[in-house]
């Protein structure tokens, strides 16, 4: 255990180098700016009023920019490894694949939970500024923030694993806003936007009070099955393929 918290310790001080930190802010501070501007409907219920505000801040932060900073999450994580033979220097120590995968997967979680806990509040600093009626709809918010840090980690798995394949930086960047950009027609299929790993984050953020349409109208528990299905498959993939690959 302390060799592994050693060597997230590391992990994270390469990422502290990396000017693309700067780039984690400014998702939530644009949805926080869509809020700030929105126009729920007049004379709606307070909880209502919130929902749809939170419904905008989640579409533009959830539907483009937190798959985007994922990839680019975890193409930073690599990057060091892939200049200069860095993957055969650092398995040289006594670390084993496994420890340095779940190492870079952690450290990705754990930046993107931040993120998340940012949304989280700046939509309640939203809704104070605002000067909204009734009390901040706590289950909602919170709900929407952690669920959608939750529903972003098979995608982060996913982004890994390519990131981990493909040496090249931009690569994996590209791949990632090309299969990003059709959410917002995938969102609309109940069938298919379930099961696509770059919309999951948009359907767990987005607040179910009141009428929903395509894959937003999935329970929240078929949501679950789903997410918790991907994160399997693509977090064993992922380390399957870094065991058995030629380094």
């Amino acid at each position: 255990m302390r060799s592994f918290l050693r060597l997230l310790s590391a992990e994270r001080l390469k990422l502290a180098k990396s000017r693309f930190r700067w780039l984690l802010p400014a998702s939530p501070l644009l949805a926080a700016v869509v809020g700030l501007l929105s126009n729920p409907p007049a004379g709606a219920p307070p909880r209502v009023v919130f929902a749809v505000v939170l419904s905008g801040m989640s579409f533009l932060h959830a539907m483009l920019l937190l798959p985007i900073l994922t990839g680019i999450l975890a193409s930073v994580v690599c990057r060091y490894e892939h200049a200069g033979g860095g993957w055969k220097l650092l398995l040289s120590m006594p670390v084993t694949r496994p420890q340095l995968y779940a190492a870079k997967y952690v450290l990705i979680a754990l930046h993107l939970a931040a993120v998340q806990a940012l949304f989280g509040a700046l939509a309640a600093a939203v809704f104070y500024v605002r000067g909204f009626e009734g009390p901040l709809p706590w289950d909602m918010l919170l709900q929407s923030a952690a669920g959608g840090w939750i529903a972003s980690l098979p995608l982060a798995a996913l982004q890994l694993g390519v990131s981990l394949a493909w040496s090249s930086f931009a690569a994996p960047l590209a791949v990632n806003v090309v299969f990003t950009l059709p959410n917002i027609l995938i969102v609309n299929s109940a069938d298919f936007g379930p099961y696509y790993p770059w919309a999951q984050p948009l359907l767990a953020m987005v607040p179910r009070d009141g009428e929903t349409f395509g894959a937003l109208g999935l329970p929240l528990e078929s949501l679950t099955v789903t997410v918790l299905g991907s994160f399997i498959v693509f977090l064993a993939g992922g380390l399957l393929y870094f065991q058995r690959k030629d380094i």
